[in-house]
């Protein structure tokens, strides 16, 4: 890193980017690489991410977790070195940018952790955007798609925000053009999942089958669904491949759904690898009342809506 000429100002860039719900998510077979193509249409929700990051004198990337973090995360392994992505997204800008210093990044957890939802993802383009700012880096959205592509296939959608259909491993984005309000119902678990694991599992469930999986494709329905705000049309068109494999390791996501529908939701999937489970309903107002609902059986539960806007910079500051 190129420590700044003259006398040092410590400044702070805060940076929110959100969550996202995989309204629908087609998996194809093993490739050879050992990935899956997928097809799938991602939605950014109002559940963000929020990054802080500080200049420092001394060079280096430090990580904290910020007391703020309304996640109960005892118990939780956040890597805070070079395994996080945040660290890995300052690491890169740093390589990129003609004046970087050192940086503090403090992360402000809304997203469940391994929770299916790219909470780790949304702390990644967080970081990128903020450490742009920080270092005055000049780099496009653009430029700053292609390093977020090189951090994982979820970082560049919480880059983007919005609706966006996701080809290839999920990093090949097409934004979709939708307006329209979608409310939701998100139930998060005390326990996450590997998205590997998870994969391999479809993987098994698949061969004792005796079937692979087809070249996975998006269902147009499911945009028009989107771009009307019809949910009971989104409703007949949600699918996602991984579910079952979600299910499988983790039981307990069968009585989650079966939970949510008694209570009145239109539909329940699990989102992406799991373990959160999206609940679709009518309005705001529906959203609310079936999260105070399932609160009364004891599941944390939160009403949400999409699509909202990608990462973007709140607040900065000279210190």
């Amino acid at each position: 890193m190129n420590a700044v000429r003259g006398r040092f100002a410590a400044r702070t860039v805060r940076v929110k980017a959100p969550g996202k719900v995989n309204v629908s998510l087609d998996v194809g077979p093993l490739r050879p690489d050992g990935y899956h193509s997928v097809a799938s249409v991602y939605l950014a929700v109002s559940l963000y991410e929020e990054v802080a990051a500080t200049s420092t004198e001394n060079g280096g990337i430090t990580v904290s977790i910020s007391d703020a973090s309304t996640l109960d995360l005892d118990g939780v392994d956040i890597p805070l070195d070079h395994r996080n992505l945040a660290y890995k997204a300052a690491a890169i800008m740093a390589d990129v940018s003609e004046h970087s210093t050192g940086v503090h990044l403090e992360i402000t957890k809304r997203v469940p952790v391994s929770g299916g939802m790219g909470g780790g993802s949304a702390d990644a383009a967080a970081t990128l955007l903020a450490c742009d700012a920080l270092w005055n880096s000049g780099l496009s959205r653009d430029e700053l798609a292609h390093l977020a592509a090189e951090l994982g296939a979820d970082v560049p959608f919480a880059l983007l925000g919005g609706t966006a259909v996701g080809l290839g491993v999920g990093d090949d984005l097409s934004p979709a053009l939708v307006k329209a309000q979608t409310d939701w119902v998100l139930v998060t678990a005390d326990y996450g999942l590997s998205t590997p694991e998870v994969f391999r599992t479809l993987d098994c469930l698949r061969a004792a089958e005796g079937v692979t999986g087809e070249e996975p494709a998006v269902d147009p329905g499911i945009i028009t669904a989107l771009r009307s705000g019809d949910a009971d049309a989104l409703s007949r068109v949600l699918v996602n491949d991984l579910q079952r494999a979600s299910i499988e390791l983790a039981p307990a996501l069968r009585d989650t759904l079966g939970r949510g529908e008694a209570c009145g939701a239109i539909a329940g999937i699990v989102s992406g690898s799991g373990p959160t489970v999206a609940f679709l309903a009518h309005s705001p107002a529906a959203a609310a009342g079936l999260a105070e609902e399932l609160r009364h059986h004891s599941l944390d539960a939160m009403a949400v809506h999409g699509p909202v806007h990608g990462a973007r910079i709140i607040s900065d500051t000279l210190l």
